[in-house]
């Protein structure tokens, strides 16, 4: 079963959102109300906006079987639209509730669609991810191994709900254990420590956030109350880890997933938590580096149960996705002599990663290219102290160039306030190679 603690449920405090609280009791109700109200339905689309009603939703969703597609608030109107026609869901659910008769439902099979999980690639638009439950029940069951998780820990986070880290692990996770998820509608730091200090346990975050926490040294305290600090979605600068270490007296506990895998390896709870590495594979994770020797950085590929089943719609990019069975995670590792990952690269460089956001640079490019002002862009990644990288725009303009808000204001309605570039710079022209190729490394 994949949420056991809704099969008996009790007055425990379930989610905690900061304009309301569920007990077990509350959102086993008003889950199996939803699950009535959606028993027949193929697929199910939620606007998963930070609230108790979209967990309501898509705990409802995965009691009656029927696979939950999130959607980001704030995408754009090409990207939503583009979601909508290739997932096809029977139904999108905003503010009103489904709701229906309750009736005892059958527990689907594991390898039954649980999510299905848009992703950006280097290029084109978003994939959609099938997730089974099979790979959240092993995935977050050997997570809670690596974290020494139980029922007794209360997860505080203001993580967005329409992506695995924040959605998988940070509110099935807790629920799966018959934990708390105390959800801060949108982190803040000072909100952050308040939580911990009402009993929070453990706290899941980004670079981004962990990089604010060491700017408020006067909120230290309350962080090294918790028992774990968790970071994913991106790697954790050394420098922010070791600023966290002195003002809390915790070391952030660092792991590593993706859409496709959910969560690969992690430092575990009583483990060595060092900067820069990743741990070591989870229980049931097999884990290769391929092309690699020593010192030298090879890619990483993965198998187990924790992988997906496809990309909807895309038998072509689901079969490229895979060697001998390996998933190719397109990311470059070297593994240390007591087997610790340590991620160095990305095999495509025109993804990037910011503020825990995976994102296309060939989807940014094609979005710009529709501004009237733009002729020729290129887009790349550079380092953030904040967001880990930012987007930049490199445009060769048509005219006039256009002030560079208004090209971060075109590509945040055509996708996601998240993809705009926070950086345009002009120039006369792009450096090409003699096959015409943008040639990235020298714009950077």
């Amino acid at each position: 079963m994949l949420l056991p603690a809704l099969a008996s449920p009790s007055p425990k405090i379930a989610l905690r959102f900061p304009e309301r609280e569920l007990t077990y009791e509350q959102l086993a109700r008003e889950a199996r109300a939803v699950a009535g109200g959606l028993v027949g339905r193929r697929r199910v689309a939620v606007w998963a906006r930070p609230t108790p009603e979209t967990c309501v939703v898509v705990v409802g969703a995965l009691l009656a079987g029927v696979p939950v597609v999130p959607l980001n608030p704030k995408v754009g109107e090409r990207e939503l639209a583009h979601i909508l026609a290739d997932s096809e869901p029977d139904l999108v659910v905003d503010d009103v509730l489904p709701s229906g008769p309750v009736v005892d439902l059958p527990e689907p099979d594991g390898e039954a669609p649980a999510l299905i999980v848009y992703t950006s690639g280097t290029t084109g638009p978003p994939k959609g991810v099938v997730l089974p439950r099979r790979a959240l029940a092993t995935n977050l069951d050997a997570l809670a191994a690596a974290w020494a998780w139980t029922e007794d820990d209360v997860v505080v986070h203001g993580l967005p709900l329409f992506h695995v880290h924040g959605l998988g692990v940070g509110v099935l996770g807790p629920l799966r254990r018959g934990g708390t998820v105390h959800h801060l509608g949108s982190f803040g730091v000072a909100e952050a420590a308040e939580a911990l200090r009402g009993g929070g346990t453990m706290m899941f975050g980004v670079p981004t956030m962990y990089h604010r926490i060491a700017a408020e040294p006067e909120h230290a305290a309350a962080f090294g109350r918790a028992r774990l600090l968790v970071s994913g979605s991106a790697a954790l600068p050394a420098t922010v880890h070791e600023r966290i270490s002195q003002l809390t007296g915790q070391r952030v506990v660092e792991r590593y997933g993706m859409t496709e895998t959910l969560m690969n390896t992690s430092v575990r709870a009583d483990g060595d938590r060092r900067p820069g590495a990743v741990g070591l594979p989870l229980d049931g994770v097999e884990l290769r580096v391929v092309g690699g020797s020593g010192d030298e950085p090879g890619e990483i590929e993965v198998r187990g149960p924790n992988l997906f089943l496809e990309y909807l719609n895309r038998p072509d990019a689901t079969r490229d996705a895979f060697r001998d069975g390996w998933f190719r995670t397109g990311d470059l590792a070297v593994v240390e002599p007591d087997g610790y990952v340590r991620i160095v690269g990305r095999r495509a460089t025109d993804l990037i990663k910011s503020g825990g956001y995976k994102i296309g640079a060939g989807e940014v490019e094609n979005a710009l290219l529709e501004h009237p002002a733009v002729a020729e862009v290129a887009v790349t990644g550079e380092p953030d102290d904040d967001l880990g990288e930012r987007v930049v725009a490199w445009v060769v303009a048509d005219g006039e160039p256009p002030a560079p808000e208004a090209l971060g204001d075109h590509v945040a309605r055509l996708l996601s306030p998240h993809k705009r570039p926070r950086v345009v710079r002009y120039v006369d022209a792009l450096p090409r190679n003699d096959m015409g190729k943008v040639l990235k490394r020298e714009l950077r």
